[in-house]
């Protein structure tokens, strides 16, 4: 068998194993049955990421063959997007460490086939968008849950505003607002809760949760809630005020997308519209020209 084609069959097998593991892995009973036990008695479902120790040995071995710097942000990603259960970080490190030598295999066979210099171009931007694909899919994702929770916090705030003005803690009208939500951020509220309940004091569990999000908004409401805690403001007039100031951004957010449409309806307008209307009006008069000069 030639050389080339030995390394291809290797190279398939291997990402056919690693499509096997991933699987396998995804499938683990005592995965699912520990994440149970963590999501029991909550209201919520909150996606919690397994201890950074458990997994396989590939797994553990993975994550000490990565570098601490790509380790600590594909974690800081992971966390914006939710931490999705399917693919923990160990796991997306194992698969990047695994596609590694693939790539290198596919490269040096197009490189032993003398393929040409666009041809072994392309296969390097493709192995290195496949191995930074995890990174890009969670900036995604994470992008997305930014937007999700930055849409849901003005209501949140009213939720919140009125269970404590009712009567109930602080603690209770979250857990509350929490339990009624179903979005992203009610999610990362019964996180906070959880850590809180897990021993942790309230500063630490805001503190990560402004981490895990780039929500501008909701990081000023978490700074708000650390100080009226530190200083013995009356949270209830913090809550009012944040809910306030949320209402009026979301009011300005609606009014600035208002004025955007004029100039975003200009482009297929010019590109469109405008050809048509000249060719409907110019063609009768272009027909009639044509006539004249051809009658003399």
């Amino acid at each position: 068998m030639p050389p080339t084609m030995l390394i291809a069959s290797l190279a398939i097998a291997g990402a056919l194993l690693v499509v096997v593991w991933a699987v396998a892995g995804a499938l683990q009973p005592e995965r699912a049955r520990s994440l149970a036990n963590l999501q029991r008695g909550t209201a919520q479902h909150v996606v919690v990421e397994a201890p950074s120790s458990g997994g396989n040995a590939f797994e553990r071995f993975a994550r000490r063959a990565t570098l601490p710097a790509l380790i600590a942000m594909l974690e800081r990603q992971h966390a914006r997007a939710g931490r999705p259960a399917s693919w923990p970080v160990d796991r997306l490190l194992a698969a990047k460490l695994v596609w590694l030598p693939l790539a290198v295999g596919l490269l040096i066979v197009v490189g032993l086939a003398k393929a040409p210099p666009i041809l072994v171009l392309v296969v390097l931007v493709v192995g290195a968008v496949v191995y930074f694909l995890p990174e890009l899919l969670l900036v995604s994702r994470g992008q997305e849950r930014d937007q999700k929770i930055q849409k849901e916090l003005a209501d949140t705030l009213d939720q919140m505003m009125i269970a404590v003005e009712a009567g109930l803690g602080f603690d209770s009208a979250m857990s509350r607002a929490a339990a009624n939500g179903t979005g992203a951020l009610a999610e990362e509220l019964t996180r906070t809760l959880q850590d809180m309940r897990m021993g942790r004091s309230r500063r630490e569990a805001f503190e990560d949760l402004a981490q895990r999000s780039q929500v501008a908004d909701l990081r000023r409401f978490v700074r708000a809630i650390l100080q009226a805690d530190a200083y013995g403001i009356s949270v209830s007039d913090v809550l009012r005020t944040q809910a306030q100031e949320m209402r009026t951004k979301r009011r300005q957010t609606a009014e600035q997308k208002a004025q955007q449409v004029p100039v975003k309806v200009l482009f297929p307008l010019m590109l469109c519209i405008l050809p048509v209307l000249f060719i409907v009006v110019m063609t009768p008069a272009a027909l009639q020209m044509m006539e004249a000069f051809g009658s003399m």
